[in-house]
C-alpha cells in the first residue's frame, strides 16, 4: 500500500505527462501482481462496491477523533473531499503496518458481508495501522469513489513500456469485463489471444470540437459530414451467434435494449459496429429525456419499451467478417457497413447514419443550423483517410456542433465547491421571472474564472439572506447568461423544465435583474427545440 500510495502522491503532484508515465511504468514493473492488477483496474473505473455510507464514515471518525460531529461537518466544506477530512483529523496510527494494496482492497471487499458493529470495528482498526495518505486512499475505496486524473491512454501507454506489448494490442486488453480478482497478470498483458473474449469492445475512437472555421480543414470534398446524434454512443458486437452492446463508458449494456436481440437474426457473426443509440419513432428520433430512463435500468417494462423503442444509427465498421478493418481508410469501411445495412428491416434495431451529401463549407453551415430540427447537436466531420484510432487524434475527426442555446437568469443560491475550490462559493441555483415573482429552472458550477468566483465569494458573504446547511440564500441581484445544449420537459422540476448541460456563459455585470428571462421564454424554448 505505501508503494501504491508513493505512486498516488506522485501523479497528484504533478501535471507532466510525461513524469506520470514514468511513475505508472516504475509502479508496474516491480510492484507485486495483485497490486499492478488492482491499479490497472482502479485507473480504468473497476471500483469495488461502496462498503459504508458517507453518514457513518463521518460519526465513527468524530468519534475517534475525539471531536463533535458538528465541528468535523465545518471542516468537511472548507477541505472539499470526505475522504481527505477524514484523513486529517485522525488520530496518528497506533501500529503502522506494511500491506499491500491488494490485501487492503480485501479488507474493502469484506466489509458488505458482515454486522454494522464489526465493519465498523475493522474501519477503526484499518485506520490505525495506515499513515495519512493510505488512509486517504482507503477511505476513497471505502465510498466507491477513488478517481485519479490520468487518462487510459496515458495508463495504456505505461502497460505498453512496462510489458513490451504493443500499445494498440493492450488498449485492446483493456476493454470488456475482465475483473482483477479472476484475471492474472499474463492474461492481462498478453499480446497472443488478445480477441479470446467474444463480447469485447474496441477501445473507442473520439473527436475533437472544431474552434476554427471548417474552411480551414481544406478540401469538403476530402471529409463525410454526418449528424452528431445526441445519445448514446455504443458498439453492437456480434460474436459466435450472440450479440452484446457497450456504452462508450465501458458498460455492458445489453439487457437495457432488448431491440438489439432480433440483430444476429440479420447480420453476419464477425460484426461490429460503431453508433448511437437513439429512442426512435415514426422514422425520426425521439428527445433524449425519453432515452434517459433506459440508463442504470436492469430491465425494461414493457411500456417504455412501446413508448420509446431505440435503434442504432451505425457510423462505422470496425469488425467485418471476423477481421479487424480499423486500419482501413473511413470511406471504405463506410462503404461496406452502407452494403451490409442497405435494405435491413426495421425490427434488425439498425440502420446506417446518413451521410450528407453537400460539397462546399456553405452548405455544410447551413445543414448545420438545421440541425435541432433533426435533435442533433451539431455535425461530424470525418476525414475520408482516416483509420480508426484509440482514443482522440486532433485531425481526422471533428465535432462541428451548434452554438449552443441561452437565457439570462439571476442567482439566488450558493454553495461551496470542493477541492481546491472548497474556499469559493462555485456551486450556484438560477432563477428566471414568472409573473411577479421567480422560480429556480436550473444550477450551473463552471464557465466562471477563478478571480470571478473570489470576487462572487466575496459577494455571497455580504449579501446572504438565509443558511439551509451548506447552502446561502443570497439577494438575487447577479445576473449570468446560462448556456446550455438542450431543454427538455420535466415533473421533478418545480420550472416544470431541465436543462442539458448547462454552464456559466458570462457574468452579465450590465442587465439588471428586471430584464432577465422568463419562464414563459424558457417554455417557448422547450416548445421550439425540446
Amino acid at each position: 500500500m505505501k508503494d501504491f500510495a508513493r505512486l498516488f502522491t506522485k501523479l497528484d503532484q504533478t501535471t507532466r505527462t510525461s513524469e506520470k508515465t514514468s511513475a505508472l511504468t516504475e509502479f508496474f514493473k516491480r510492484a507485486p501482481e495483485a497490486d499492478r492488477l488492482w491499479a490497472v483496474a482502479l485507473f480504468s473505473g473497476r471500483r469495488p462496491k461502496r462498503a459504508v455510507t458517507t453518514t457513518l464514515l463521518r460519526e465513527w471518525a468524530a468519534e475517534r477523533a475525539g471531536i463533535p460531529l458538528w465541528l468535523f461537518e465545518e471542516s468537511y466544506p472548507i477541505v472539499g473531499d470526505l475522504a481527505e477530512t477524514i484523513a486529517l483529523i485522525l488520530p496518528p496510527a497506533a501500529a503502522p503496518e506494511e500491506r499491500d494494496l491488494s490485501a487492503w482492497i480485501g479488507v474493502v471487499r469484506g466489509l458488505a458481508g458482515i454486522e454494522p458493529e464489526a465493519r465498523k470495528a475493522a474501519v477503526l482498526d484499518a485506520w490505525d495501522h495506515l499513515d495519512p495518505t493510505e488512509r486517504f486512499l482507503f477511505n476513497k475505496l471505502i465510498t466507491g469513489g477513488f478517481r485519479i486524473g490520468i487518462s487510459r491512454k496515458l495508463m495504456t501507454r505505461a502497460l505498453a513500456e512496462a510489458t513490451g506489448v504493443d500499445e494498440p494490442a493492450m488498449a485492446l486488453r483493456l476493454m470488456g469485463s475482465w475483473q482483477p480478482e479472476d484475471t492474472t497478470w499474463d492474461q492481462l498483458t498478453a499480446e497472443e489471444d488478445a480477441r479470446e473474449d467474444e463480447s469485447r469492445p474496441y477501445p473507442f475512437c473520439l473527436a475533437s470540437p472544431l474552434e476554427a472555421e471548417a474552411a480551414s480543414l481544406g478540401n469538403p470534398g476530402d471529409w463525410l459530414a454526418e449528424w452528431k446524434w445526441d445519445g448514446i454512443r455504443g458498439q453492437l458486437i456480434l460474436r459466435g451467434g450472440v450479440h452484446h452492446l457497450w456504452s462508450r463508458g465501458e458498460e455492458l449494456i445489453t439487457d437495457r435494449f432488448p431491440e438489439f436481440a432480433r440483430t444476429p437474426d440479420f447480420l453476419p457473426p464477425g460484426t461490429v459496429l460503431d453508433g448511437e443509440i437513439l429512442a426512435w419513432k415514426d422514422g425520426a428520433p425521439l428527445p433524449f429525456a425519453q432515452l434517459q430512463p433506459r440508463i442504470g435500468r436492469k430491465s425494461v417494462p414493457k411500456k417504455l419499451l412501446t413508448e420509446a423503442p431505440v435503434r442504432m444509427l451505425a457510423y462505422d465498421l470496425l469488425e467485418h467478417e471476423g477481421e479487424d478493418i480499423r486500419a482501413l481508410p473511413l470511406s471504405e469501411r463506410r462503404a461496406r457497413l452502407d452494403a451490409m445495412l442497405s435494405g435491413l428491416p426495421g425490427d434488425a434495431a439498425v440502420m446506417a447514419s446518413p451521410l450528407l451529401t453537400e460539397d462546399a463549407w456553405g452548405a455544410l453551415a447551413a445543414r448545420r443550423e438545421s440541425a435541432r430540427s433533426h435533435r442533433s447537436e451539431g455535425l461530424m466531420l470525418k476525414h475520408r483517410d482516416s483509420a480508426y484510432q484509440g482514443g482522440r487524434r486532433r485531425g481526422d475527426w471533428w465535432k462541428w456542433k451548434l452554438d449552443p442555446l441561452s437565457v439570462d437568469a439571476v442567482m439566488i443560491y450558493a454553495q461551496q465547491g470542493h477541492g481546491r475550490r472548497a474556499n469559493l462559493f462555485t456551486d450556484f441555483t438560477f432563477a428566471v421571472k414568472d409573473g411577479n415573482g421567480l422560480v429556480p429552472f436550473t444550477k450551473a458550477y463552471s464557465g466562471l474564472t477563478d478571480a470571478e468566483f473570489d470576487e462572487i465569494t466575496r459577494w455571497v458573504k455580504r449579501n446572504t439572506q438565509q443558511r439551509f446547511g451548506p447552502v446561502r440564500q443570497v439577494t438575487p441581484e447577479l445576473v449570468f447568461e446560462i448556456a446550455f445544449e438542450g431543454i427538455q420537459a420535466s415533473p421533478r422540476h418545480k420550472s416544470g423544465i431541465a436543462l442539458r448541460f448547462p454552464r456559466m456563459a458570462r457574468w452579465r455585470r450590465d442587465k439588471p435583474v428586471d430584464e432577465i428571462d422568463t419562464l414563459e421564454g424558457l417554455q417557448a424554448l422547450l416548445v421550439a427545440y425540446g
